[in-house]
């Protein structure tokens, strides 16, 4: 047996896991294996670690970064797949694994799985209700369109445009299939949302998100969380036309109007300018007719109004004449009044001579003269009064003085008996207070270790209270009244014998002359709060 077994060839760990390795990869160099994607971890380099299972094994699975940007799915935990690779060995953890080089799901029923569980999550969030989808504008001037640009669904949309109504497209080219479609669609839908009103690029007043038809692993980027999420958040309003009539794609629920192709989205954007023209045309003859029947039913109404009022001559020419004769007699009456105007004044002019005159002027001059003087009297008479009611009031200093000198002794008694009554009041609390401190001096325990009491405390400091609870063996201090021992508890017992005669310094706690102290101090301090 020790013979046999120092034949055998002696590998060494690295060789043992070399040759392993190369057994594996010769023999697995390409597979395909279908399984159950477990735990699915991107690491910051960019690579992917996953685990693929079934009910009775598990093998780890690594998707290079290369190849992870090129997925057409994006990787989920519970997903079931097929991953093509080849298979490998980890010789730091002596484990083999696949090296997938594509993933793609098992067939369609998981992609639709997929897919209902994402609706079923977007429809309880309330982003398929009718009530948050907006109104399409009945003639935008700008179209944002979301779409590869080589491919001929733009040349579609545009031809259409072209022939219903011309409005102005900006085009926003995406890739609209594989991996990196998804992140360029949302970011196609946030530019034309973030874009401002009356900037140098013109901000849309519609959107359309469009493709061509095909499968539905083609059309998976569409299906998409975060796709579905950005056109649900649009400001402006949403055409979604992925695919043909019978594709349907997540964004189709959430955006605001489906169309089933790009072809008929370009028709629900726009009207038919051709309809249009002849629409104006038609309501441009109806306002024609219109108007003319207006005018006709208004001239009918005054033609007939006309015929009822009568010729204008015979209405003004009764008031014409009335006015003529009051004109007539106004003139009259002027010139009368002023003939007899002239006569009075005739005779009224004689009685104004400059001897009459001066005569008046002099009588008002001796008028002016004596209410002069009146005025003068009064002022001095009103003057001499004033002064002797301010000399009449007593505020003269004397008078003041005196008061002063008055009222003095009342203010010194007052501030003597404030002194006193003060010097009381202090008195009293400080007799108060002496009388609480030494009640509180009778009290203290310092009084009781002084008649010969000592206190022991465990190795915590805290009071003991009970023989058991001391251990034997441990430290412990006991305080006397002038200072502290440390002291070591031993196991020994020693009874306590029960004293027959009462001391004054052993009186028991409930006593009456214990109790006195306590209520000496509630009187005390009773006493000196009502003060």
């Amino acid at each position: 047996m020790s013979e046999t077994t120092t034949n055998l060839h002696e590998y060494s760990v690295s060789e043992l896991s070399s040759s392993v390795k190369n057994i594996i990869e010769d023999n697995f160099s390409r597979v395909r294996v279908r399984g159950e994607l477990g735990r699915v971890v991107r690491a910051g380099s960019g690579h992917m670690y996953m685990d693929l299972k079934d009910d009775r094994a598990v093998i780890n699975g690594v998707i290079w970064k290369g190849n992870a940007s090129r997925l057409k799915i994006d990787p989920e935990q519970g997903m079931e797949v097929v991953a093509t690779g080849r298979m490998t060995t980890y010789p730091g953890q002596s484990r083999y694994q696949i090296i997938i080089d594509s993933l793609e799901p098992a067939g369609v029923g998981a992609l639709m799985a997929l897919f209902e569980k994402r609706k079923k999550q977007l429809e309880a969030e309330g982003l398929f209700a009718p009530e948050r989808k907006k109104t399409l504008p009945f003639l935008p001037k700008v179209i944002g369109v979301v779409t590869s640009p080589s491919g001929a669904v733009i040349r579609d949309i545009l031809h259409r445009l072209r022939e219903r109504y011309p409005a102005h497209v900006l085009v926003w080219p995406t890739l609209v299939q594989g991996k990196e479609a998804e992140a360029q669609i949302v970011k196609a839908i946030k530019g034309f949302n973030s874009l401002p009103a009356g900037g140098s690029v013109p901000r849309p007043d519609l959107l359309i998100v469009a493709r061509g038809g095909g499968s539905l692993e083609d059309l998976w980027c569409f299906n998409e969380e975060t796709v579905a999420r950005a056109a649900a958040g649009s400001d402006i309003p949403l055409i979604s036309a992925v695919g043909h009539e019978t594709d349907t794609t997540l964004i189709d629920y959430v955006a605001d109007k489906r169309a089933p192709t790009p072809t008929a989205a370009a028709e629900m954007a726009t009207p038919v300018r051709a309809d249009l023209i002849s629409e104006l045309l038609n309501k441009e003859r109806r306002l024609l007719d219109a108007q003319s029947r207006l005018m006709e039913t208004l001239r009918s109404g005054l033609r007939a109004a006309e015929r009822g009022l009568g010729r204008p001559d015979e209405i003004l020419g009764t008031h014409a004449q009335r006015f003529d004769r009051a004109g007539d007699r106004l003139n009259n009456g002027l010139r009368s009044h002023l003939e007899t105007a002239s006569t009075v004044l005739a005779r009224t002019s004689g009685r104004f001579s400059p001897s009459i005159l001066n005569a008046g002027f002099e009588a008002r001059e001796g008028r002016m003269t004596r209410a002069k003087e009146r005025l003068h009297s009064g002022m001095e008479r009103s003057l001499e009064r004033r002064k002797d009611r301010i000399n009449s009031i007593r505020l003269v200093p004397a008078s003041l003085s005196r008061r002063v000198a008055d009222a003095r002794p009342a203010v010194d008694s007052l501030a003597a008996r404030l002194t006193n009554t003060t010097r009381n009041l202090v008195n009293r609390r400080e007799q108060s207070l002496n009388a609480i401190e030494k009640l509180l001096a009778s009290l203290s325990h310092h009084n009781v270790l002084a008649r010969g009491f000592a206190l022991i405390r465990d190795e915590s400091g805290n009071l003991v209270r009970s023989h058991q609870a001391i251990s034997p063996g441990s430290q412990g201090e006991v305080e006397f009244f002038d200072g502290r021992q440390t002291v070591t508890f031993s196991d020994k017992k020693s009874p306590i014998k029960p004293q027959t005669k009462s001391r004054a310094g052993n009186r028991p706690p409930n006593s009456k002359e214990d109790a006195a102290p306590q209520q000496k101090m509630k009187a005390t301090q009773k006493s000196l709060f009502d003060e």
